[in-house]
């Protein structure tokens, strides 16, 4: 028999997740899926094959039933407090999976409470937009004991991920501090286009010659980020592909393993300061890409891009 799985947490990369899960998963039983906002968990499982999913209220009746559970959960204080919530019930030989960003300090936090309770504990963020996600394609970085991690790779490879960085008997905050420095990654990506964008309007080029270098030059998320600022996409959609809130928390984690380092990251400290004035205009709906109008605003353009 397969292990029933439960999933706690249903944001963008969580509902994307779980559809693979259960479209790709050898499941011998239904994914037990909850989130904070039952309705949430409730509007997945109607979207799903029927049978496949299981809405959960109690996570402590839930742990009871599965065998393995994953969480991706906001942030660490989120992270924390569910956890606080699970070892309410007998978590022995349950194997638990964290796939949320949070810092590598809360990592190995969770995991020592998880461990001195019986359970075993991976580490596992992953890589990806939620169009990867969805697609099946992140990049999952799984850190901890070679057993356990044996029993969580079968729902990564070829089910949500198409690739794995191996931490094998790693420790577990190194999973979360290349989570932490590869999110980076996408802050400097973002804040480097709505700079060139913008400069590209201002000096008489036009934004769409900067736009086909980048198509040509950095296919795939360059040029999805670049089509999301000229379509307008950063101030119209409703739910954030990355809310600000959530970009601001990686931001921080990412200056705060830098300054334990006794180094800076000037790039994420600029793109931070344009998420604190995003969050100001937008509010907690505002989306990272929005950073492009807050560059605009800076130089003396509307937030909008709209004629």
């Amino acid at each position: 028999m397969a292990p029933t799985l439960l999933w706690i947490g249903l944001g963008n990369m969580g509902r994307a997740m779980c559809k693979n899960i259960v479209e790709k998963g050898n499941l011998d039983s239904p994914l037990l899926i909850y989130n904070r906002s039952k309705q949430r968990a409730i509007d997945l499982s109607q979207k799903l094959s029927a049978g496949k999913t299981e809405v959960v209220e109690s996570l402590v009746d839930a742990v009871a039933k599965a065998d393995v559970i994953f969480t991706c959960i906001s942030n660490d204080e989120a992270v924390a407090e569910t956890v606080a919530t699970l070892l309410q019930a007998d978590v022995k030989g349950k194997l638990f999976v964290e796939c949320s960003t949070i810092h590598p300090d809360s990592t190995q936090a969770t995991a020592d409470k998880l461990l001195a309770a019986g359970a075993e504990f991976v580490a596992a963020p992953v890589f990806g937009a939620p169009a990867a996600a969805e697609a099946g394609q992140l990049i999952a970085v799984l850190a901890g004991p070679a057993a356990s991690v044996e029993r969580a790779r079968p729902w990564f490879q070829g089910v949500t991920a198409r690739a794995e960085i191996d931490l094998t008997d790693a420790p577990y905050g190194k999973a979360t501090t290349l989570k932490v420095i590869g999110n980076t990654f996408v802050l400097n990506m973002v804040e480097q286009l709505a700079e060139a964008h913008v400069l590209a309007e201002k000096s008489g080029l036009g934004t769409q010659p900067i736009h086909d270098l980048v198509s040509a030059l950095f296919p795939g998320p360059y040029a999805a980020y670049s089509t999301r600022m000229l379509t307008g996409d950063y101030h119209r959609r409703e739910e954030p592909l990355w809310a600000v809130d959530l970009a601001r928390k990686d931001a921080r984690h990412a200056k705060a393993l830098a300054e334990a380092a006794g180094t800076r990251v000037q790039n994420v400290e600029t793109a931070d300061a344009h998420l604190a004035k995003l969050k100001e205009h937008a509010g907690a709906s505002g989306d990272i890409a929005g950073i492009y109008g807050t560059v605009r605003q800076e130089a003396g353009l509307r937030f909008e891009n709209d004629e």
